[in-house]
């Protein structure tokens, strides 16, 4: 319910008056009880919305939230595989460099 301003000409009683839309304006002043009152045209006041719980993201469709949820998912792989690191000897020895070179055993030549 919206607060109204009221002015009164005969002796200029100002006052704001909390009523419903529907409510008809009031007509008789409160101080001087003359029917002179005024009901002033003011500039509104914007919605505030007062507590937790009240996001922008709150009244989103279903399908953003969805996106947004894949999105994150992505940043999260990408982070993962950037943190691990690519050994390059693996790929391209294909395990040479794991194992260890096999001695070979001299054999003594015949004279």
């Amino acid at each position: 319910m919206p607060t109204y301003d009221y002015v009164c000409d005969n002796c200029e009683h100002a006052f704001e008056e909390f009523q419903m839309m529907s409510a008809k304006p009031l007509k008789k002043c409160s101080e001087c009880g003359k029917m002179k009152l005024r009901r002033l045209i003011g500039a509104g006041a914007g919605v505030i919305f007062k507590g937790s719980g009240f996001y922008e993201t709150d009244y989103r469709s279903e399908g953003y939230s969805k996106d947004q949820k894949a999105a994150k998912d992505a940043k999260k792989a990408d982070k993962k595989e950037a943190a691990t690191p690519k050994s390059e000897s693996k790929s391209s020895d294909s395990g040479k460099a794991d194992k260890p070179a096999a001695k070979k055993e001299s054999t003594p030549k015949k004279s």
